[in-house]
């Protein structure tokens, strides 16, 4: 059963997630039981502080143990101050307000803190890549999963680049996992493309993804909200592969929108959530499909300085090309983790490779703060952000051109979107 609630003439309160926790714990068994609640981190919208509270303080002698597991992906692990603004609140009042609920970083890099759960073989494999990966993959997940009785997965769905919709098992998968499925579902997602993915309910890759779910033995169940900034729209809870289509369905009325024709110039601004291209590279995969052939995006991020703090040495080193640059070159690159390559093709966008000349379809510059030598080095274009204003590109749709001012969760597709299939 999936208990929701939508105020369609506003936000929910604080009140109203607290009225939803109550129906959502009277309909899962969680007294007496080790609960560990996964959560995202600071690159995600929404009131993480506020779930937090909801479901710590409704939690409290109810279950037996209550901890929550930061959903990081590959993303580099959060300090503890950075932890306590994630969930808004200090030190000293988090000691003294929940001082037997803990905090974890998921650590992909460890591998004492993976297990192995399954195996998707190489034949499944094939069948879900639909002939494109032929390779079995081990799936591994943070060990802390077996350790709890009950998982609830609690995060904001948004169109997704690689998978269709975030959210739900994603959470897992690439969320709480390791390198081997990341890599496999991530270049999945690149082989498909971004605009043919993005913002689909059913894809390949999300396939992928909940048959590797299938494979981790702990119960769970979803609270998968959706929301405008930060502030929640709806909220469903219950069984996970219940719940996220129907959170899946507000956030395609209120994250999708739909133009006519293709603009020659977006400026797409990044949000202070992203903090290196890696995550700033939603402000290109979310509006990709909206640039008209030969355009240019631009994405503004003054405050930027890293290509990735995680993966910055690997990008420097093989720099952002379209799919088929890797493809028609993939003895050179299939050593490399394939995460890393599917995001340097989505950032460059579709594009073709041919007798040694690579043709993006869309111009991508950065105006961050990376140096342009950098900028080049890595085959994307630079801009100076002390010589742009937003302001400029405001207002002017008619004449091909769109300023975006947060960017990175608003999917902008074409009414016509076949050219991309």
């Amino acid at each position: 059963m999936v208990i929701s609630e939508t105020r369609p003439e506003g936000h929910l309160s604080e009140a109203d997630l607290r009225g939803f926790f109550e129906r959502f714990k009277a309909s899962v068994p969680l007294a007496g039981r080790r609960v560990l609640a996964v959560i995202p981190d600071h690159t995600r919208s929404g009131p993480t502080c506020t779930w937090f509270r909801v479901i710590a303080d409704g939690l409290r002698g109810v279950a037996r143990q209550v901890d929550f597991l930061i959903a990081l992906g590959t993303h580099p692990p959060m300090a503890e101050e950075r932890i306590d603004r994630l969930l808004g609140i200090d030190a000293r009042r988090r000691a003294e307000c929940y001082p037997g609920v803990r905090i974890f970083n998921h650590e992909w890099r460890k591998a004492e803190a993976l297990v192995q759960v399954g195996l998707l073989p190489r034949r499944r494999v094939a069948e879900l890549s639909r002939g494109m990966l032929d390779l079995e993959v081990p799936v591994r997940v943070n060990r802390l999963v077996l350790e709890y009785d009950h998982v609830i997965i609690c995060g904001p769905v948004f169109p997704h680049e690689v998978v269709g919709f975030s959210g739900g098992h994603k959470y897992f998968f690439p969320g709480i996992s390791a390198p081997e499925v990341i890599d496999f579902t991530h270049w999945l997602g690149a082989l498909l493309t971004n605009p043919a993915v993005n913002g689909s309910r059913d894809t390949p890759v999300r396939e992928a993804i909940e048959a590797a779910a299938d494979l981790v033995p702990t119960e769970r169940s979803l609270i998968g909200y959706v929301v405008e900034q930060e502030a929640v729209a709806g909220v469903f809870g219950g069984p996970v592969r219940e719940a996220w289509p129907a959170a899946v369905e507000l956030s395609a009325r209120l994250h999708i929108r739909t133009v006519d024709r293709p603009f020659h110039t977006v400026l797409s601004c990044a949000p202070r959530m992203y903090d290196d291209i890696w995550t700033a590279g939603k402000c290109m995969y979310k509006l990709e499909p909206a640039v008209a052939d030969g355009g240019t995006l631009i994405i503004y991020a003054p405050h930027i300085d890293e290509v990735s703090y995680a993966h910055g040495k690997v990008l420097d080193e093989i720099g952002y090309h379209v799919r088929d640059y890797f493809l028609k070159q993939w003895d050179r690159f299939k050593d490399r983790p394939w995460g890393v390559v599917a995001h340097s093709t989505h950032v460059r966008g579709i594009g073709t490779y041919e007798n040694g000349v690579e043709r993006p379809r869309v111009r991508v510059v950065l105006a961050t703060g990376i140096p342009e030598e950098r900028c080049r080095r890595i085959n994307l274009g630079y801009a100076d952000p002390a010589g742009i204003d937003p302001a400029d590109y405001a207002g002017r749709e008619d004449e091909g051109v769109l300023m975006v001012p947060r960017a990175g969760e608003t999917l902008y597709r074409l009414a016509d979107m076949s050219r991309f299939r």
